[in-house]
């Protein structure tokens, strides 16, 4: 079976599934994306990795196993979701150390976050890309295929989005960037990720 890079699209709030999220995945070298059900920490762990500008004071989980895994010389070489059994997605993780190769099976959303960590390659078989692989609509004027759980998807991954703060009402356009780069300090120190995600995006806006 062939092995088909996918890169991450994005990441949105389900609006089908209290507390959860979707992970969209976009073929390399196609139009399709595939969607995956992820949980609310998984999702702000690899919106954490995603993010440039966000470095957590303490390491979260896939931070610390990143750690330890550099400690010991042990390197993600690739991620593959290899099975999808109703509606869940089944991956591994191929990894390398003193020229040994293992293979390590892991929840496609850990699997993911820690692919990012390590700079390595996402894949999946052509035959689960064809089952559950989806067009999402880019604009309304095109006539594609959406799916459900995939509403309000986002056009960039650097962005995160929750149940929370997509209610939260304050607005940061009244401020100038020195003290959103200042408010943006102080929410990463409290970690809280999901507020400063929301002023990056806001100093994006302003630095355009």
């Amino acid at each position: 079976m062939s092995l088909v890079k996918l890169t991450i699209k994005g990441i949105s709030y389900s609006q089908t599934q209290n507390g959860a999220y979707a992970l969209i995945l976009n073929e390399v070298d196609g139009e399709r994306n595939l969607p995956i059900v992820i949980g609310a920490f998984e999702a702000q762990s690899i919106a954490i990795a995603l993010e440039k500008e966000i470095k957590p004071p303490r390491p979260l989980t896939h931070d610390l196993f990143k750690n330890f895994a550099d400690r010991f010389d042990i390197v993600v070489k690739q991620v593959i979701i290899h099975k999808l059994v109703d509606g869940v997605f089944f991956s591994s993780i191929i990894c390398e150390r003193d020229k040994i190769e293992e293979i390590i099976d892991a929840r496609t959303s850990d699997a993911i976050a820690l692919a990012i960590r390590f700079e390595a390659p996402i894949f999946t078989y052509k035959n689960i890309l064809d089952k559950a692989g989806i067009y999402l609509k880019i604009n309304p004027t095109e006539e594609t295929t959406t799916n459900e759980n995939t509403d309000d998807v986002l056009s960039t991954p650097e962005v995160f989005k929750s149940e929370t703060t997509s209610n939260t009402k304050e607005d940061y356009q009244q401020f100038s960037l020195q003290e959103l780069y200042n408010k943006l300090e102080q929410a990463v120190q409290n970690e809280d990720y999901e507020k400063a995600a929301k002023i990056r995006d806001e100093i994006s806006k302003k630095e355009s």
